[in-house]
Formats: C-alpha cells, structure tokens, sequence
C-alpha cells in the first residue's frame, strides 16, 4: 500500500503483500473487497468494515477482484498537539479490526469524495485526516465487546443482507463481518434468532419479493433475480412453501 503520503485512495492487487511500518495506520474499505491478516488474525474487508494497524505490526494484504480502500498512516509523533495525540492513542490501544455504522460510512464516502476531487488542497485533506480520526474514536464498533457479552449485532448482519441481497450470501461472509469463526457465528445466530442463518436469509429474500410483488412493477422473473434467488422455478418453490400460493397468484389476488 501506498506509504508516501499520509492519506490516500489505493486498491489492492490480487498478490499477498506482507509488511510493517514504523506508524499506525487506518483502512477502511470503500468498495468491494480485500482479505487482511494481522498478528494471525485474518479477515474479509469490504464496504462499512476496517481495520487498525498499530506501528510495527505485521500484516499481510491483498485484493479480491476489484477493490478501493481509504488509507490514514498517522506518524507516532504528530506536531505535539496533545489533543491529536490523545485521540491516536486511545484509538491505537491494539491492532483488529472494526465496523462502522451507516451514518459513519455515509459520511466517509462524502469526504472521501471531496479529497479525491482536491488532491493538491493540503488543508482539506489535513481538515478530513481530523475529521476522520473523530469519527472513528466516536462512532466504530471493535467486535471485542460482543464477544464478551456473546450477543450478535442482528443490525449488522441484516444491513450486509439487505446491500446484498440480490447475491448469494454464505454463512462464512456473515460470519467475517462480526469477527467470529463460521461455527461460533453459525451456534450464536441460532441461538439468538431461533433460525439458522440460511433459513434467516431466505426468509429475507422472501419478505422483499413479497413486498415487490405488491408493488406491482417487477415481473415475477424480474423478482427472483432482485432477491437473490438463482431462477424463478427456485423462487416459486421457496414462496410457495411459506405463504401457501405460487408468486404469480400471490401478486393476482391482491
């Protein structure tokens, strides 16, 4: 990754790169995805996910397809302004990984945005470098806590269904987006909701396909593509086990 400048718009190739450096670094991912592994702890990142490398950290990188990250390398000493300083520190109290909420990446990707449109103004990409420390010290999720409580963010999960839902979803995506392994994610999910995750994301395949059928706008082919199923025979078996009719006599009684 590019370590020359202190903020920075980068994708990822699709070679493992290993490295260290003597700074702490941010990574947040803007689009599509790319696998880290820090201190052994290896995860997925992709859009409203992170992850924070303390100095000297070993980790290793790469990209998965096509991918862009926004990358903070923020210096150990920086300009003895105590204030800054503070945030660093109790930002940087390890290396992991981190999720944020949608307000949080909303305004990322603004101010992400107005760098790449003024790469030269050293002032705005100073006054957005704050900006983001703030927001991160305020507004990420480290996983840590759930783990102690053995509770999942159900938000999380359902906001990475919802962006995703016209795609197939395993359970080990799900998984990586709390920072569980597949079989602790898969035990604590059916605990939590009564559902396995499976039976969960279909059931909210079906919800939206229900909705869109109301709507009257969709054929019933156009449907079964938007919610992620893989043909409208498929479809129709999945609506008609759980509400009793086919999609297209469903969509003519209303």
């Amino acid at each position: 990754m590019q370590e020359d400048k202190q903020l920075a718009v980068v994708s990822l190739s699709q070679t493992v790169s290993y490295h260290r450096h003597n700074y702490h670094q941010v990574v947040i991912s803007l689009s599509g995805q790319s696998e880290f592994d820090i201190d052994g702890v290896t995860n997925l990142i992709h859009p409203g996910l992170g992850c924070l490398v303390m100095a000297n950290c070993e980790h290793a990188f790469v990209g998965i397809g096509d991918n862009e990250l926004l990358v903070i390398n923020l210096p150990l000493v920086f300009d003895d302004n105590n204030e800054i300083k503070q945030r660093i520190t109790q930002l940087f109290s390890r290396s992991g990984y981190f999720y944020l909420d949608n307000q949080s990446q909303q305004l990322i990707q603004l101010l992400t945005t107005e760098m790449k449109a003024n790469p030269t103004d050293e002032l705005l990409q100073q006054a957005c470098i704050m900006t983001l420390l703030c927001v991160l010290q305020r507004h990420l999720h480290i996983p840590y806590r759930e783990r102690q409580s053995q509770r999942l963010n159900i938000d999380v999960v359902d906001n990475y269904i919802q962006r995703n839902i016209n795609h197939k979803i395993t359970v080990a995506q799900l998984a990586a987006i709390v920072f569980l392994a597949e079989s602790q994610f898969y035990a604590l999910f059916k605990t939590q909701t009564g559902n396995t995750p499976q039976r969960y994301i279909l059931q909210k395949r079906l919800q939206l396909a229900k909705q869109l059928l109301s709507e009257r706008k969709l054929t019933v082919a156009h449907i079964a593509q938007a919610c992620g199923f893989a043909g409208q025979s498929s479809f129709s078996q999945a609506f008609r086990r759980l509400y009793g009719v086919p999609p297209a006599r469903y969509q003519r009684q209303l």
